[in-house]
């Protein structure tokens, strides 16, 4: 089987709860990939704020009419798109627009999600640095009686003090016991990074992800020398060849390559065995709708993340009674509602 067409649309979709003032919605771009059979598969890619225009017009003018004849098989179509687009660039937008195609392909296979496991554990996660005190506490309750596995929270004030006074309430609502994730969304230079796990570290943190710029691999290697608390790191590494440096400089435990922003299922495989090697468990990024599923195939998952309220169920975009393949379908009249382009 050869591909035939590929086409792709553009939306934004309104957030339930905002992920904070300039993020009220999402941009998700969907791509129907048809082969000479007749098939199809559906793909997509996603950002929450700046990017999707760019996305769209890689698949649009520079992809659809890269695909037609290419073999079915997502890791030579993968590889081959990815040699077409590096011009413009080995990773980001690049990689952000295979995924799209990666994933339309995988969807075209019965055995894309066929688990080692019968399951993953997923923690409870929320964009909500901006949210108040109270309504963190309110969070962390809700995920309590939900009886999660695991709690993360956004710190990386100013304050260090404010983040700590955070920290403890949440501490104090799930118990001395239930995995606590910290997320600072690479808010810190070193020497703040430094200050901040030394005073949380009597929290007992499961992990601090993104403590510094996602690049910065030496900065990552002098701190993370300095605290016992373990990394989780991954979800803006665009490249194998990145995560492949970050674990050979032994400065991540936890490796989270985001399906979309990686380029698809294919090279997520690719990083989670690679880690695999180093004895590091992989926790997929974020779109819990896939991301759950794609775990329980890795060969050494760690736990996977549910966001609260951003789920493509969440947000009303799935077709009910979804089955094979990546097992999303969505929903006509939702794509047509939010679409923009």
């Amino acid at each position: 089987m050869t591909v035939k067409e590929l086409r792709s649309t553009l939306h934004r979709v309104p957030l339930p709860r905002p992920w904070g003032p300039d993020v009220p919605a999402v941009h998700l771009i969907v791509t129907e990939l048809t082969l000479d059979d007749g098939r199809t598969g559906t793909g997509f890619s996603w950002t929450p704020s700046i990017g999707a225009h760019a996305v769209h017009a890689l698949l649009e003018h520079d992809l659809r009419d890269a695909v037609p004849g290419l073999p079915a098989h997502p890791e030579a179509v993968w590889d081959r798109l990815w040699e077409h687009l590096h011009e413009a660039g080995g990773g980001g937008l690049t990689t952000m627009a295979l995924a799209a195609v990666d994933l339309a392909l995988w969807d075209l296979r019965p055995d894309a999600l066929t688990p080692r496991r019968p399951g993953v554990p997923l923690y409870g996660s929320g964009v909500n640095f901006h949210y108040s005190l109270a309504e963190l506490v309110a969070q962390a309750e809700r995920w309590r009686a939900a009886g999660v596995p695991g709690v993360k929270i956004k710190v990386g004030r100013p304050d260090v003090g404010a983040d700590v006074e955070r920290i403890a309430a949440v501490r104090e609502v799930i118990g001395p016991d239930l995995p606590l994730m910290l997320d600072a969304n690479q808010r810190w230079d070193l020497p703040r990074a430094r200050r901040a796990l030394t005073a949380f570290a009597r929290f007992d943190p499961y992990w601090i992800e993104e403590p510094l710029r996602a690049g910065d691999l030496a900065a990552h290697v002098r701190l993370r020398a300095s605290t016992a608390i373990p990394f989780a790191l991954g979800e803006n590494l665009r490249t194998v060849h990145e995560f492949r440096d970050f674990l050979v400089a032994g400065a991540v435990d936890v490796v989270q390559p985001n399906v979309v922003r990686i380029g698809g299922i294919t090279p997520l495989r690719r990083v989670a065995d690679l880690a695999a090697a180093f004895s590091v468990p992989t926790a997929p990024h974020l779109l819990p709708d896939l991301s759950a599923p794609l775990a329980r195939t890795l060969p050494l998952p760690a736990m996977a993340e549910d966001v609260e309220d951003a789920s493509f169920a969440a947000l009303g975009l799935l077709a009910e009674g979804a089955t094979g393949g990546l097992g999303l379908r969505f929903d006509p009249a939702a794509l047509a509602e939010t679409r923009i382009a």
